[in-house]
């Protein structure tokens, strides 16, 4: 599909009302006009028909993002309307709420400890096993403090240097998920707390979170050798689930299933 082609499906279908344009009227087409879309975008109308006819192939980025503005598009659609114009979509505002059925959806796996990262690897939302897992770290809302800034998170994880060298690598992995303006400015706290971080973020390793084995030490169940999953959540640029888990049978799954037995127990 071009450029003008996809355009033209989009004004075909939407709906007038909902971008705040009457609906009255005798429309020959259905969806909008092109003089609508035009006001919509801030161009002039003969610009925008070119663009729909393939007379105009490469738009200016300001101009793709006034589109998908004016148009009201879905994150999906606004990426593949940048990608159709030659650019890669700019990144947008991060998501800091999580979807209510996201979060319902967690409790779900009660025998897993799934939870929520943010680009900076804030933790969004956590299901009980999780914030079980977690509780030893005093910063146990945010993965990259629990490494770096808490006394804790030095007997947590069991391959501290691991863990703070995945830590940095998804960081800058998602240097290019995060807007500057946010991430910018959590890197400089880490640095300036931290001079291991300070050196590992000069070495310039990316590596985003997927999946890999994890050694954690838990002071009310002892190690913990656990597996991790992370999935991206469509939608929410940024956002990522995931999900530490335990292979059936051996003594890590016991302890997990210890630990949800003392979550249930202590709330």
């Amino acid at each position: 599909m071009t450029l003008g082609e996809f355009l033209q499906a989009l004004r075909a279908r939407l709906d007038p009302g909902a971008l705040g344009l009457p609906r009255g009227g005798r429309r020959r087409v259905a969806g909008l006009r092109r003089e609508e879309v035009a006001v919509l975008a801030g161009v002039s109308v003969d610009y925008y028909t070119r663009l729909e006819q393939g007379r105009e192939r490469r738009p200016s980025a300001q101009v793709v993002e006034a589109l998908a503005r004016g148009l009201d598009l879905a994150e999906d659609e606004r990426q593949h309307l940048f990608h159709l114009s030659g650019y890669a979509p700019p990144v947008g505002a991060p998501a800091h709420h999580v979807r209510p059925e996201l979060a319902r959806q967690l409790d779900r796996w009660p025998d897993q400890a799934a939870f929520v990262l943010d680009g900076t690897l804030e933790i969004l939302a956590a299901n009980a096993l999780a914030r079980a897992l977690l509780s030893p770290l005093t910063a146990s809302d945010n993965l990259a403090r629990a490494v770096f800034q808490d006394p804790a998170g030095r007997t947590f994880y069991r391959d501290w240097e691991g863990a703070a060298h995945s830590t940095v690598a998804a960081l800058r992995h998602n240097a290019t998920r995060v807007p500057a303006a946010v991430l910018e400015p959590f890197v400089a706290e880490l640095a300036a707390s931290s001079e291991e971080f300070r050196a590992l973020w000069a070495q310039q390793h990316v590596r985003g979170k997927s999946h890999a084995a994890k050694r954690l030490r838990h002071p009310v169940v002892g190690d913990l050798s656990l597996t991790y999953e992370a999935l991206d959540v469509p939608g929410a640029p940024g956002q990522q689930v995931i999900i530490y888990d335990a292979e059936p049978g051996t003594p890590t799954a016991e302890a997990m299933a210890l630990l949800r037995l003392h979550a249930e127990t202590t709330v």
